[in-house]
């Protein structure tokens, strides 16, 4: 009797842990798992733009005076070429890049950008995709003096929609006739003189 009495605490003591247990799993729901890593896409930062006090120096019967030391990672939103116009033995390439919002393709995508007589413009249908201060100040027409053969190269393989890394300096060029081309020094600007010129000493396509 005594062995059957102990059989039958132990019995009802094993239901009750389970039963307990089971009323705690379920008032705590399911088990949390862990959400899946989401894949962030990297645009463009703003250009790095910073005070120098190289002095001015002479190149291809130019005066080169540096205004800052620049630096940018952005989109190629297009290419022009120039070789007959006056400022092209010295900058043969424009660039139009864009960065932040105007690296991602669903902002640049959906407007008509052309380039021609050293301007970039841009256009939409209806509304714009962002707000028009921040195409302005999210995208530029730069105009490149590359250093050397090998920098000439490097941007004549930028196209659009690639990134370029480009570095090297902001600057006004000067000549012996008193012609005088300057660089903008804000990303707020637009209209005539809001382009920057910049003395490449490095670029990079990715």
């Amino acid at each position: 009797m005594q062995i059957q009495t102990v059989l039958k605490v132990g019995a009802a003591l094993c239901v009750a842990f389970f039963g307990i247990e089971a009323a705690r799993t379920s008032l705590q729901g399911p088990k949390a798992v862990s959400a899946p890593a989401v894949q962030v896409q990297v645009l463009a930062q703003s250009p790095v733009q910073t005070p120098t006090n190289k002095a001015a120096f002479a190149f291809e019967g130019y005066q080169i005076r540096p205004l800052a030391q620049f630096a940018v990672r952005a989109r190629v939103l297009g290419r022009e070429d120039y070789r007959m116009d006056k400022e092209a033995d010295l900058s043969p390439i424009d660039l139009a890049l864009g960065w932040k919002q105007m690296a991602d393709p669903a902002v640049y995508g959906p407007l008509n950008i052309t380039q021609g007589g050293r301007w970039y413009r841009y256009s939409w249908k209806d509304q714009p995709p962002i707000a028009l201060q921040e195409i302005i100040e999210s995208s530029a027409n730069m105009h490149m003096i590359p250093a050397n053969a090998a920098v000439l190269q490097a941007l004549k393989k930028a196209r659009e929609g690639r990134f370029i890394q480009i570095s090297g300096y902001l600057v006004e060029a000067t000549n012996t006739q008193g012609w005088r081309w300057t660089s903008s020094l804000t990303r707020s600007d637009s209209g005539g003189g809001s382009c920057e010129l910049v003395f490449v000493e490095s670029a990079l396509v990715e």
